[in-house]
């Protein structure tokens, strides 16, 4: 990923050199275990744990002889540790270590990315609670609907994060696995005992497989990762049509000495937002390729693993700098409670439709005489521009029915919202976050 969107934490966990630490790591625990196992003598593992290190540089110049990176890996690690080193990768294939390794770093990663999704989630708590009683209209096909509040919508956008929560946590359990296993899966050359050893040693839970651990899980991770950066998406893209000039009912942070068009001085875009939904396509995107990877020939192709060097750093980057500037987004964005007061007026009265409506069945009107009779009324009130609890009061077939204050009661703002806190209760009840 380009150094634009890439945080130092992800930067260095996805690192060349990092990626090897993690291959030393597990034939380290490999050599353990054969140890454990009486294989290896006591004095050479001795000397292995001594004496093994790391050159990446070394590593790439042997890379170039061999054009096989785990083989030069391999090879680099003997030259550093003399006769001894020849007990290193004793009975692997290169995906034993390939595999747990990327199962390591892809833990390390999403535990990156849970820690920044619950620390978004604090602040979309934290302002739902602060917006909680402040009413907007709510929109459906963009189009004026029924009363909401600000804090409502934050609340709903909390609780589809405590999914993506959840979803991250089956996504840890997911590719927290160990595959120890040799060329084709069958132990032939590795017993299952130094699999169950190192797994257990780096935290891991052995899982059957043929060369390669099965790119279900792979692509599973990657979906949950998709669903994650929609929903930042979701957000995003909701604060972009609540900044537009004509609606202008939540802003997102302008700092001093920021310009929003090099032509145009008085421009305040919504660039944050549009980033992220940006890159929440390219997200998506990696998705694709995560699922063309579930098949391979036979027990194993290497047609996986170009895709992987490119879509598994890249996805967990992103999920990391899209997470922490959504937090900042929300942390910094300016809300107008007048404003949303003032477009919820807007209608003069037309989002209030269906509670007259049903207050009408109630008195015994069919559904469709109830709603003949406020559409006329409605219809009438836009196309005049006049306010529709008035049109609605000089209403002979309505007065027949309702008395004024029962129209009153239809046009009851505090009647709309009555149950928002029952929809808090729901949200945040238990709430681990």
């Amino acid at each position: 990923m380009i150094e634009r969107y890439t945080r130092p934490k992800m930067a260095q966990l996805w690192s060349e050199e990092n990626k090897l630490k993690k291959w030393l790591q597990v034939e380290l625990a490999v050599c353990e275990a054969w140890t454990k196992l009486g294989v290896i003598p006591e004095g050479d593992f001795k000397e292995i744990v001594e004496k093994a290190r790391l050159d990446p540089q070394r590593v790439k110049e042997l890379e170039k002889e061999t054009r096989h990176d785990v083989a030069a890996f391999v090879m680099q690690l003997e030259e550093s540790i003399g006769p001894a080193g020849r007990w290193i990768h004793f009975g692997l294939t290169s995906y034993d270590v390939v595999d747990t390794g990327l199962c390591l770093l892809l833990r390390e990663a999403l535990s990156i990315i849970l820690e920044d999704l619950e620390e978004v989630m604090e602040v979309l708590k934290d302002k739902a609670f602060q917006y909680k009683d402040t009413p907007m209209i709510g929109r459906t096909h963009g189009v004026h609907a029924e009363p909401i509040t600000f804090g409502f919508k934050l609340a709903l956008w909390y609780d589809e994060m405590k999914r993506n929560r959840k979803r991250l946590l089956r996504a840890l359990e997911t590719i927290s696995v160990g595959k120890i296993s040799g060329a084709v899966g069958t132990y032939a050359n590795v017993p299952p005992q130094v699999e169950q050893y190192v797994s257990q040693k780096l935290g891991l839970i052995p899982t059957p497989s043929f060369q390669v651990i099965s790119r279900d899980r792979h692509a599973e991770v990657m979906a949950i990762l998709s669903i994650l950066a929609s929903s930042i998406e979701k957000i995003a893209l909701e604060i972009r049509h609540l900044q537009r000039t004509e609606v202008l009912e939540v802003e997102e942070p302008f700092s001093e000495g920021q310009k929003g068009s090099s032509a145009m001085p008085h421009k305040r875009n919504p660039v944050v937002a549009e980033n992220l939904c940006g890159l929440a396509r390219l997200v998506r995107g990696y998705l694709i390729s995560a699922l063309e990877n579930i098949a391979l020939w036979h027990e194993r192709d290497i047609s996986h693993s170009s895709v992987e060097r490119i879509i598994l750093p890249d996805a967990t980057i992103l999920l990391d700098f899209m997470l922490s500037r959504l937090k900042e987004l929300l942390k910094g964005m300016r809300v107008y409670p007048s404003r949303m007061y003032q477009n919820l007026l807007i209608t003069k009265g037309l989002i209030f439709s269906e509670a007259l409506m049903l207050k009408l069945i109630k008195k015994g009107l069919l559904r469709s005489e109830a709603y003949t009779i406020v559409q006329r009324n409605a219809l009438e009130a836009w196309q005049k521009g006049e306010d529709f609890k008035e049109l609605i009061k000089r209403d002979q077939q309505v007065r027949a029915l309702l008395s004024e204050e029962e129209i009153k009661e239809c046009f009851s703002l505090t009647k709309h919202l009555e149950h928002i806190n029952f929809v808090f209760d729901k949200v945040f009840k238990d709430s681990e976050v």
